[in-house]
């Protein structure tokens, strides 16, 4: 059976329901992970869990040692990814609680270390980054929310950027003029090490705040702590389906 590994964001820096069995501290050749790997039992099967952010939540979006998190999952026997990420909606269907399963990524990010074929290597290597999220990953976290009767999107372009400051609303009228349907800070360079270690990756995304200027008023830590709240059980039970998919 494969070995999942649950890699949480915002709002998820444990995984209520899991039975740990252990925790794994791993240095990799990039550096110390976020957070020690859980692993134990969720949902009746074996699953490996990282806080993105640590744990306690100590690392904005810009410093997460992505690089590391994801070489530490490989190390310690993850066969494939889930990631599940805090995002605003720009897209009229992406209101606040709203759960998005993006089949696209735009990278608006920079200066972080994104990839591991860096530095002194033999030859350069490029990956085939066409369609950044495994479909079949993708089709179980979409097959678990039909079957929760979820307010959902099967498909979504996912604007990665920069943080740790939310956007303007000139920036993200851009992003919808480039096709962008929901805004997060964590999506890359996650996803393309994830390719890069050859790991299925797909990505859950829960809508926590309309994106600036798609609301009368100002973004406030109320209130996506309340969608946070409010939604993160709704997570939790897609990816226990998904689990035992």
């Amino acid at each position: 059976m494969t070995v999942y590994a649950i890699i949480g964001g915002t709002g998820l820096t444990q995984l209520e329901g899991l039975s740990l069995k252990d925790a794994i501290e791993l240095d990799t050749p990039y550096g110390a992970p976020s957070a020690a790997i859980q692993r134990g039992e969720f949902a009746g099967r074996e699953v490996l869990f990282l806080a993105r952010h640590g744990h306690p939540h100590r690392f904005p979006p810009h410093q997460v040692n992505y690089r590391a998190n994801l070489w530490a999952l490989k190390q310690a026997g993850a066969e494939a990814i889930l990631a599940v990420n805090a995002v605003g909606g720009i897209h009229a269907a992406m209101g606040s609680g709203h759960l998005c399963v993006p089949h696209q990524i735009v990278d608006y990010t920079w200066g972080r270390e994104h990839t591991y074929f860096a530095g002194d290597i033999e030859h350069v290597t490029h990956i085939d980054f066409s369609h950044p999220y495994d479909e079949a990953l993708r089709l179980k976290l979409i097959a678990a929310l039909q079957a929760l009767g979820y307010a959902y999107s099967s498909h979504g372009v996912y604007a990665a950027t920069q943080g740790p400051r939310l956007e303007t609303v000139a920036e993200v009228a851009k992003l919808e003029r480039d096709g962008c349907d929901i805004i997060g800070m964590t999506g890359m360079p996650e996803a393309a090490l994830a390719r890069e270690l050859d790991l299925p990756y797909a990505c859950l995304s829960l809508v926590v705040n309309p994106a600036a200027g798609k609301s009368s008023g100002i973004i406030t830590m109320a209130e996506i702590e309340q969608a946070l709240h409010e939604g993160i059980g709704k997570v939790r039970e897609v990816l226990g389906r998904v689990l035992v998919s």
